[in-house]
């Protein structure tokens, strides 16, 4: 396919002369300012600008500051044409994002070695991109079915938790939403990957893997000292995961995973487990989790007990709000309690 060359200067000669010599291998584009330009670049994209440095209604620095600041032109290579020779014009004009300088008047060899060899360099870029991306998102189903197949082996075990793991991720993706948009703790949450945290959210019961069928699928109320063995799943979780930490890097899903794991049975009040936590010293996603879990536990039906309906959990997650749950994530819950009902609705099992 021909490739799109726009040529931006205000000397009609230049226009001229660089039509002529690039017509006959581009489809060449003249216009005589950046605002035509950028006029232009609304209906299309080129492959490459030739832009003049000095124009009387906006300069090309001023007009590399606005490609680059949109989405849509930011990779696009600009070479600037210019008649300024001095190396500290050349140094600010690379360090907006320029790919090269061709001095004025130009000779037509030059201009056409040059472009030749930078749309060849764009195009290995943009190959090598996608060939990133593809792999990126080949590592990424590969997680997220090592994910699910782990989450799977540890509800499948528990014979009482049906939908749990699906349910409280779609919780978690709400409530983040909710907090985001109302502001809440929203510096933390916007520096993470939110499609990896939430797909984290699946490993948090992860530790019990490591307990017994005789106790995990206890058709009756649990003993204190069974309570206590159900206990270990948060620190036995945290350690898998470290574990899986050592053997694979620090990456930030596995992080965020072992805090799921490690600390969504701690309580705003510190009375929690399995360190005692307190308030902030609580990883935000452990005070997070916390809330949807006890909601699902609540409002699922167990061999020991009835569902509670969802306006009674509520109820409960309202009154324990300041001592087992952080205050403000559980109002944002409140709130949106009508969303998270109708995920309990759709996802019963």
């Amino acid at each position: 396919m021909q490739k799109t060359i726009f040529v931006v200067d205000d000397s009609s000669t230049n226009l001229a002369m660089a039509e002529e010599a690039l017509e006959k291998q581009y489809l060449v584009i003249t216009l005589s300012s950046a605002p035509k330009m950028f006029t232009a670049l609304e209906k299309i994209i080129p492959d490459l600008i030739l832009l003049d440095i000095e124009m009387p209604e906006m300069t090309g620095f001023e007009a590399i500051k606005i490609l680059k600041a949109n989405s849509q032109t930011e990779n696009i290579p600009v070479i600037f044409l210019t008649n300024i020779t001095f190396a500290t014009v050349e140094a600010e004009g690379i360090e907006l994002g320029a790919v090269d300088f061709i001095a004025k008047p130009f000779s037509e060899p030059v201009l056409i070695n040059r472009i030749k060899n930078h749309l060849h360099i764009d195009e290995m870029i943009r190959e090598r991109t996608n060939q990133l991306r593809d792999r990126t998102a080949q590592l990424e189903r590969l997680q997220n079915s090592i994910v699910y197949t782990l989450a799977d082996i540890v509800e499948n075990r528990d014979e009482n938790t049906g939908g749990h793991i699906d349910r409280t991720t779609l919780y978690v993706k709400l409530l983040l939403d909710a907090m985001l948009e109302r502001g809440l703790y929203a510096a933390e949450i916007r520096s993470w990957d939110l499609e990896s945290v939430i797909s984290s959210a699946r490993l948090h019961d992860l530790g019990k893997i490591s307990i017994p069928d005789s106790v995990l699928n206890k058709p009756d109320k649990l003993t204190d000292d069974e309570f206590m063995v159900v206990r270990t799943h948060s620190v036995a979780g945290e350690r898998i995961i470290e574990k899986m930490i050592e053997r694979s890097g620090d990456t930030e899903f596995l992080r965020n995973a072992q805090f799921f794991a490690a600390y969504h049975h701690e309580k705003w009040d510190g009375k929690g487990y399995p360190y005692g936590l307190k308030e902030a010293e609580i990883p935000l996603q452990g005070r997070i989790m916390a809330i949807v879990d006890v909601y699902d536990a609540l409002t699922s039906e167990r061999p020991y007990k009835k569902a509670f309906s969802s306006e009674e959990a509520i109820d409960i997650i309202t009154q324990d709000a300041g001592t087992h749950f952080d205050p403000a994530i559980a109002g944002a819950l409140i709130e949106i309690q009508d969303k998270v009902k109708l995920i309990k609705i759709r996802i019963s099992k």
